[in-house]
């Protein structure tokens, strides 16, 4: 790959997950300050996942019979663009409801697009993915930090012109990515419907859709149980970022670790660890020690997950289908999965408490790692 293009497909991750880092840690900041109350924040902040689940499906189906996936993502985020710049006109709940609902439907088209267009750009040298992909996580932590500071030194006000200077920024990138153009043979192009009804395929999505519920806790609740443990914001915040450099790591080792272990063994791996990462966070995170530990660990039950994860996908679904794949798996895992996780972390807050919530996170990622050991072929080593 040449220097021009990773660093075009670098710039598309850092500015993609600089707007994840000022909307998503943020916003609720934002809602709150303008007089909204933990319910109506908390639908207005579910709204984003809820579009994960059905609109990448549509953005894959139009860029696979079109052959224009960087098209259709930039078309998509620039309509996105325009839907969000409604924020600045009102505050009423049902008209920011219907906003966010907007953007998120069409900025949710970049993502898998985007993803299956650098898989493609990297051919058989899938394994370099997460040199490129580390910048997404740099992205997120200078946001994080950045905004930070900044918010305490500015209005609230500001962060919607921050998330507004993400997104041009990411459309900037997207735009200059070159597209790859399929000529593959026609057993390339098999029915969708019938590469999802592979048995290999209905494992691996399975196995990421648990990935994705175990999850629900860690995201939703993290930060309320370490405050109930004693910890500083400052320190939680820490926490966070540990975990993100901890993903940045492993993206720049995947080369090396594809050498000497399959992808199939990675990916179980990265179940396993998650295993014992959540029992940690959730019985013995009063130890800062253990938990730094178990922060570092999102390397594997994230960074090591998603990049194998992700590069399977691109090989089960071949040809035309490749982006329609990557919709599949972002709707199923991170849509629908972190949806079911967030709520069902809600409810498991209220009558199983802290440990157990974390213990039923831990369940789901060994589930995961169950129905890859029996269902997912050696073969797709």
């Amino acid at each position: 790959m040449s220097p021009v293009l990773y660093g075009q497909l670098a710039g598309f991750y850092f500015f993609y997950f600089a707007y994840i880092g000022a909307f998503a840690p943020y916003f609720s900041l934002y809602l709150d300050a303008i007089g909204y109350g933990a319910a109506a924040i908390g639908v207005l902040m579910a709204v984003p996942q809820g579009m994960r689940i059905v609109a990448p499906h549509l953005w894959g189906f139009l860029a696979d019979r079109s052959a224009r996936r960087v098209r259709v993502a930039f078309l998509a985020g620039l309509v996105g663009s325009i839907c969000y710049l409604g924020v600045f006109l009102s505050t009423a709940w049902w008209w920011l409801f219907g906003c966010i609902a907007l953007w998120s439907f069409f900025w949710s088209a970049a993502l898998p697009l985007m993803e299956a267009t650098t898989l493609d750009h990297l051919g058989k040298r899938a394994a370099d993915y997460g040199r490129i992909r580390l910048w997404g996580s740099v992205g997120f932590i200078a946001t994080v930090i950045g905004v930070g500071w900044l918010l305490d030194h500015s209005g609230i006000a500001m962060l919607l012109v921050i998330v507004g200077a993400t997104m041009v920024g990411t459309l900037l990138t997207v735009w200059r990515v070159p597209e790859v153009h399929h000529d593959g043979p026609a057993d390339d192009d098999q029915p969708i419907g019938r590469a999802l009804r592979r048995p290999e395929v209905v494992a691996l999505i399975s196995a990421c859709l648990l990935m994705a519920v175990a999850h629900g806790p860690y995201y939703t609740f993290f930060s309320i149980h370490l405050v109930a443990h004693g910890y500083s914001k400052s320190a939680i915040g820490w926490m966070w970022a540990v975990g993100v450099i901890a993903e940045i790591g492993v993206f720049a080792c995947l080369p090396w670790l594809y050498r000497i272990i399959s992808a199939r063994a990675l990916l179980m791996l990265s179940f396993a660890i998650a295993v014992l990462r959540f029992v940690l966070i959730g019985w013995v995170s009063y130890v800062p020690a253990v938990l730094f530990i178990a922060q570092l660990m999102h390397a594997a039950s994230f960074g090591t997950f998603h990049s194998v994860a992700l590069a399977s996908v691109h090989r089960l679904f071949r040809g035309r289908n490749q982006a329609r794949g990557q919709a599949v798996y972002s709707s199923l895992s991170f849509g629908l999965g972190g949806t079911l996780g967030g709520l069902g972390s809600g409810v498991a807050w209220e009558w199983l408490g802290p440990s157990g919530t974390f213990g039923a996170a831990a369940a789901c990622a060994a589930l995961g790692l169950f129905v890859l050991w029996v269902w997912y072929p050696k073969q797709q080593s």
